[in-house]
């Protein structure tokens, strides 16, 4: 078939997907272009399925697609509406349009803030740490890898302690811009796409172990378990909610037991032991909030050092519905500057936080907190788009540095660069991947690993909630969108273990809206309806929602694959394990409780989130947590207290892998206040935290 009959049967297919109707059709706005660069470059082994999705809709006519009137293509597209390759198609093509700034037009939504961006000084990236491979040293005092929330701290500790580092990050450093763009690349965005904060697909698969089968996961993959490949790691695009976890968090087994089929247990510290370093990261990263309204309050050495953001016009709703339940609320914690702070100015507000980066640098992260304080001493070394093979031993078994890979122009170079201290900060699956890859004579399995725990209890957080559909438009598209929160449901609640807070969601992107309004079966595929009521339905719709305090399991694990490898051949993360059906009970009551709130805030049609698909695997996403477990017997822990992996003194785990349990928050003010914790026991009175800004 020729290349413009090809053109003539997609542009029919994707303007009868998303047809005129007084604003552009698809391929008006751009969904052409979006799949011949898709076909061409991107993803040329989806050539196939989009032309046997075409050849579907002519056997379905009849005869030729385009050629049939518009209703007689509506009813094929009816006809085709379970087809999974068809809806695939259909999806990929809503995302494309919905991507684009015409579909905005139409919606009423704009990436700026209202009135504009203000004008403010907007600091430059420092990229003076950065260095090439031929300025690498053979020798640094410490070496950290990964540097989001705890390598930042570690990086900053060390070099402010007068120690010479090299930071280890495998990600790059991109512009601003970069990261602010592109909507269907967005680290929030699964729709099939490598995230612009990821590996490629070939070059970081993963496996997921189900009980019949392993599946080989790309990158795009929801199953993958994200994690930000960039300066900063996640902290660079999160959303930045700064939630401090309660005293039951670290108790929970004593608090509760230990539900059968799992393994939950204490942290060896407890919340008053983190409660000052909690201080320390709210005061040195930057936290907004406020205390009133907060019914799981616990012990506070210092108030939050910026007021909390005043609440939207979604959040004043949903406090009226809050006081008919009596529901307590409270203002939703954010590592965003409400008021000028830290030498960068206040949030404007923006529509477009979580997932991306802030244009004026509002939202605190490491790479303008504590990285920027490393780099101020000129005792940083910054090795941008580098691979940490395997953390090296002498013959006695102490840690002497890292082996390193990393790409020159389509070969690999390798260099081993030794140091006094190595600290891993990769996150729970690269950590763990990485202590499994470090084999030796005396730990054949891998570093800290003669007990086989490296890489168990993984976790990460299954989300409960619901979405609400109001009458009339309740969204003033005021950013970053999380106003309103209730700690009410994180402990105690009848006949379940744990809970979880709730608190309405981020301004939703278009493709967002649409995801959710499908996901909610509130939106049809394709037609005329759908486009219609998306305009109608993005300015009524409201999610509240909440991350689940899972209960671990030992076999929801990090192994190595022993076939996979990645393109530098190192052995890919496999993973395994689900979770536990009591974590599945405090899903659907959280989204029980959602749905009330939002029915009382005058929502009147409430849908509760949906619970994940039996292939879905262990929770391994953002917040994963859990697979270098600190504890006080090596049997059970790969860590101590404080961090260092057992037997070996001078490495240290300083992410969330270390947490016994993951709480029903987000937990990067944890791992913030836990990296400050271990960093004050290392380095005692020699590291005094200069102060905030």
């Amino acid at each position: 078939m020729n290349q413009g009959s090809h053109e003539e049967r997609l542009r029919s297919a994707v303007d009868t997907i998303v047809p005129a109707d007084g604003f552009p059709s698809a391929s008006q706005a751009g969904c052409l272009r979006f799949w011949e660069a898709m076909l061409a470059g991107e993803r040329p082994e989806w050539r196939g399925r989009v032309g046997a999705v075409l050849d579907l809709l002519d056997v379905a006519a009849g005869g030729s697609f385009p050629e049939l009137d518009q209703e007689q293509q509506y009813d094929v597209l009816e006809r085709l509406a379970a087809d999974p390759d068809y809806v695939w198609f259909a999806s990929m093509t809503n995302y494309a349009f919905y991507a684009e700034p015409t579909a905005w037009s139409m919606l009423g939504w704009s990436r700026d803030p209202e009135g504009g961006w203000p004008r403010v000084d907007v600091p430059p990236l420092d990229r003076t740490p950065v260095i090439r491979r031929d300025q690498l040293l053979p020798r640094y005092d410490a070496i950290v890898i990964g540097s989001g929330a705890g390598g930042g701290v570690a990086a900053c500790a060390l070099t402010e302690n007068g120690r010479s580092v090299l930071l280890v990050e495998r990600g790059d450093y991109p512009d601003r811009t970069f990261l602010a763009q592109d909507h269907l690349r967005n680290a929030r965005t699964d729709v099939g796409l490598d995230h612009r904060t990821l590996m490629s697909s070939v070059e970081n698969p993963r496996v997921l172990q189900l009980e019949d089968r392993s599946v080989l996961l790309p990158a795009s993959d929801p199953r993958w378990g994200s994690n930000a490949y960039t300066l900063g790691g996640g902290t660079r695009i999160y959303g930045a909610q700064a939630w401090r976890l309660v005293p039951e968090d670290f108790r929970m087994a004593t608090t509760y037991g230990v539900p059968d089929g799992s393994a939950l247990a204490d942290w060896p510290i407890s919340y008053d032991d983190l409660e000052p370093f909690y201080s320390q990261a709210e005061w040195e990263i930057g936290v907004c909030g406020s205390t009133v309204g907060d019914s799981r309050l616990a012990r506070r050495s210092r108030p939050f050092p910026m007021p909390a953001m005043p609440l939207t016009a979604p959040a004043q709703r949903l406090s009226a519905g809050a006081q008919q339940l009596g529901i307590r609320t409270l203002p939703v914690p954010l590592a965003i500057n409400s008021v000028p702070y830290g030498g960068r100015s206040a949030c404007a507000r923006c529509r477009q936080c979580i997932g991306f980066t802030c244009p004026i640098e509002a939202k605190n992260g490491s790479h303008n907190t504590t990285l920027a304080r490393a780099a101020a001493t000129g005792r940083l070394h910054v090795l941008l788009g580098t691979r940490t093979e395997r953390i090296v031993t002498d013959e006695g078994g102490r840690v002497t540095g890292v082996a390193l890979r990393g790409d020159n122009g389509g070969s690999v170079w390798r260099s081993l660069v030794t140091a006094a201290d190595v600290v891993i900060a990769a996150g729970a699956i690269e950590s763990a991947r990485l202590l499994l890859c470090s084999t030796s004579e005396s730990e054949p399995s891998g570093l800290g690993n003669n007990t086989d725990q490296v890489g168990r209890h993984l976790q990460g957080h299954l989300y409960g909630g619901a979405l609400g559909i109001f009458d009339d438009p309740v969204n003033d598209y005021v950013g970053p969108g999380p106003s309103i929160a209730t700690n009410d449901f994180r402990h105690f609640n009848t006949g379940l273990v744990g809970g979880g807070m709730i608190a309405n969601e981020f301004v939703p992107t278009p493709i967002g809206a649409f995801c959710y309004l499908r996901d909610a079966g509130l939106l049809p595929l394709h037609g005329p309806s759908a486009k219609a009521g998306m305009r109608h339905l993005i300015s009524r719709m409201q999610r509240v929602v909440g991350p689940v305090h899972e209960m671990t399991s030992a076999e929801s694990r990090v192994r190595l694959d022993p076939v996979v490898t990645d393109n530098f051949g190192i052995p890919v993360a496999r993973l395994s394990g689900s979770n536990h059906p009591e974590d599945h009970r405090v899903q659907r009551f959280l989204g029980e409780r959602a749905g009330e709130w939002l029915s009382a805030s005058g929502a009147t049609t409430t849908v509760a989130w949906p619970p994940p698909p039996a292939d879905h695997g262990p929770s391994s996403g953002q917040h994963q947590a859990g697979t270098c477990r600190m504890g006080t017997d090596p049997g059970s822990s790969v860590t101590d207290p404080y961090g260092r992996v057992w037997g070996h003194p001078n490495l240290r785990v300083v992410d969330g892998s270390t947490h016994v349990t993951n709480g029903g928050v987000n937990p990067v003010l944890t791992i913030y206040a836990n990296a400050f914790r271990v960093m004050r026991h290392w380095l005692a009175s020699e590291f005094s935290a200069a102060p905030a800004g």
